[in-house]
């Protein structure tokens, strides 16, 4: 198309304004969710949990046991998480983006709130939960719009924006959130985080329609936007016919076997520079933001910079296939050294080493989600994002209720070594599952 061909201040540029709502909405989403890993830091959330009046100290024991409970409360979030993406994927697909993304901020900050009027691990369970289910919206309805707004080339670098925003979160929680709970209490912490969800519930209202349905939108930008061809139909897609693509597979089982490493990096990274062993100098709840604001800026950049990288070899005449995997080839290599950040002495090693890899599974997530819409239309895109979410959402869920009996037993070393090893082994899985990233064609009955 001509438009296609056009230069960028004659086509427009209205699409990137509904990637900054994304990419708010996905601070946000990581705001919420890692509140709670920061709060296990704090002495007066520890003692409630537990159940042990705050005047009594805690023991190495009451440590331990502490550990086991919020590795519990963490593989609750992540169970619903993972049932919950499922149920977002279909929503989104049946009911539209603009109503299921909607919903799914509502939901989850709602529940972001109730986090702090609950007085028990029981309760906690129960809030955990609800967040999980409700923060599974985000992703499935992000992709699809991605694929809806953006032609297949700026595809991965539009994902790479908006998954920065998951590292802003973090790091936005690392500076936030110790402040509100050293001034006004643990409970404070999730009730003013989770009320924020509120402004970009409405600011997501306000901006999105369909490209074909927006009024903003000019003739020139939607010819751009639509260059590798019409929308598609909206024909519903059953779940039993897409698991029948082993391109479903070819995202889900990566999925499911890299999630687990980010989300153990999202819990635990506060606690393991809190009391790693091998560390001379130990990081209480007011000194741990600054690895943190280190860690997941150079965290944003690997997101930005993977997903821009796959665009450049696309625009060099590489193939989508061999742009796509020749990227996550460099991230998973990237995550290698991790191993040796369960080993030093050196807090600074470690950071870097972690912001390396955290940095990497950010590209690396970019160019994955980005898989689907390279390889199935439009109309099935947040099904098969919620399947993979499942996947990912259950392959977190099984290392979480582990986590605190390998740090009990075995110390970080483990964890990282499985964290080194699975970003090669999962790309070795896609491209014996899906050697081409060949189009999916769907049928219509």
């Amino acid at each position: 198309m001509q438009a296609a061909s056009s230069s960028p201040s004659l086509i427009g540029r209205y699409r990137w304004r509904i990637c900054a709502v994304l990419f708010l909405a996905t601070t946000i989403n990581y705001i919420d969710r890692n509140v709670f890993s920061f709060t296990m830091l704090d002495t007066t959330f520890r003692h409630q949990m537990l159940g042990i009046p705050l005047d009594v100290p805690l023991t190495d024991a009451d440590l331990a046991l502490f550990k086991e409970k919020m590795s519990f409360l963490d593989s609750i979030f992540k169970y619903c998480y993972a049932f919950g993406f499922l149920l977002a994927g279909y929503m989104i697909d049946r009911i539209g983006i603009r109503r299921g993304y909607a919903t799914s901020i509502g939901g989850w900050s709602v529940a972001a709130v109730l986090h702090g009027l609950v007085h028990s691990v029981p309760g906690m369970a129960w809030a955990r939960g609800l967040l999980g289910v409700g923060e599974a919206g985000n992703f499935p309805a992000a992709i699809k719009t991605v694929s809806e707004w953006f032609p297949k080339k700026e595809r991965s670098f539009a994902t790479g924006i908006f998954n920065a925003g998951a590292n802003v979160g973090i790091i936005l929680t690392a500076i936030c959130v110790p402040f509100i709970i050293s001034h006004w209490g643990w409970r404070a912490s999730f009730i003013v985080t989770g009320a924020i969800g509120v402004f970009v519930l409405f600011w997501w209202l306000a901006v999105y329609r369909k490209p074909e349905e927006h009024p903003k939108l000019g003739a020139a930008e939607l010819a751009y936007i639509r260059q590798d061809g019409p929308a598609d139909s909206e024909v519903r897609v059953k779940w039993s016919e897409l698991i029948k693509y082993r391109a479903t597979w070819a995202f889900a089982i990566p999925k499911f076997m890299t999630d687990a490493i980010w989300w153990f990096y999202l819990t635990w990274l506060p606690t393991f520079f809190n009391e790693n062993a091998k560390f001379a100098t130990k990081l209480d709840l007011k000194q741990v933001g600054l690895p943190f604001l280190i860690i997941y800026l150079v965290s944003d950049g690997g997101s930005v910079f993977f997903g821009w990288l796959a665009t450049k070899f696309i625009g060099m005449g590489w193939s989508v296939n061999k742009a796509r995997k020749t990227t996550m080839l460099i991230c998973a290599i990237c995550v290698v050294p991790i191993v040796f950040a369960s080993m030093t002495s050196s807090i600074s090693v470690a950071i870097a080493l972690i912001a390396l890899a955290t940095a990497a599974h950010q590209g690396w997530s970019a160019n994955l989600f980005t898989t689907v819409s390279d390889q199935f239309p439009r109309r099935a895109v947040g099904s098969v994002v919620g399947i993979g979410g499942l996947m990912g959402g259950l392959g977190g869920a099984l290392l979480a209720a582990k986590v605190g009996f390998i740090i009990n037993t075995g110390g970080y070393v483990p964890l990282f070594a499985i964290a080194g090893g699975a970003y090669l082994s999962a790309l070795l899985v896609m491209q014996l599952l899906s050697p081409k990233l060949a189009a999916v064609e769907l049928k219509t009955a």
